[in-house]
């Protein structure tokens, strides 16, 4: 069995039993939601903390399951959309915005150079440095992966009910601010 593939015999990437779709299934360990309160009412930050990355991290696996070997990583994908929204920028800049270490930030920008979907020019300013911008080989790679994630997220999202779609939309964000936190 594969180790990313922790629910059993399920083929890899295959839709997860959750009983009703709507509630979690059994086995899972996330809290209902009027369990693990506090005295004030709110939910118990730990054990929301445990939900969280239990749900975001299956999240992520399913949709890492969903690409071939090869393909740009999760990480190379994170820079590309950061250097097509937020324009060209330095390496140690990237590795900052990105909360990596400037050497894990290199051997990303050195795999996404290789294959030509990053550039590199000299800073303007400082000639030691170099500036990193994405090419249009990097912004078709990127197009294409967020396509077929947000497809695979699109069908997913049709077996619920407009309510709970409303709800999912409600918290985004509230999840951005908690990625931005970490």
């Amino acid at each position: 069995m594969d180790a990313q593939n922790t629910a059993g015999n399920r083929p890899a990437g295959g839709p997860e039993p959750t009983g009703s779709g709507t509630r979690p299934g059994p086995g899972t360990d996330l809290p209902d939601s009027t369990d693990s309160t506090d005295s004030t009412g709110g939910a118990d930050a730990t054990a929301l903390a445990a939900a969280l990355r239990l749900v975001m991290g299956r999240t992520v696996r399913r949709l890492r399951q969903g690409h071939a070997v090869g393909d740009v990583t999760l990480s190379g994908v994170s820079v590309l959309a950061r250097l097509n929204s937020g324009g060209p920028d330095s390496p140690g800049a990237l590795a900052e915005l990105e909360r990596v270490r400037p050497q894990a930030m290199a051997a990303t920008l050195a795999g996404l150079e290789q294959r030509g979907l990053v550039g590199r020019t000299p800073d303007a300013s400082d000639g030691r440095r170099s500036i990193v911008s994405v090419t249009d080989a990097g912004r078709s790679v990127l197009e294409q992966r967020r396509s077929e994630s947000v497809d695979r997220i699109a069908r997913a999202l049709d077996e619920f009910t407009p309510e709970e779609r409303a709800a999912l939309g409600a918290a985004l964000p509230l999840l951005d601010r908690l990625a931005e936190a970490l």
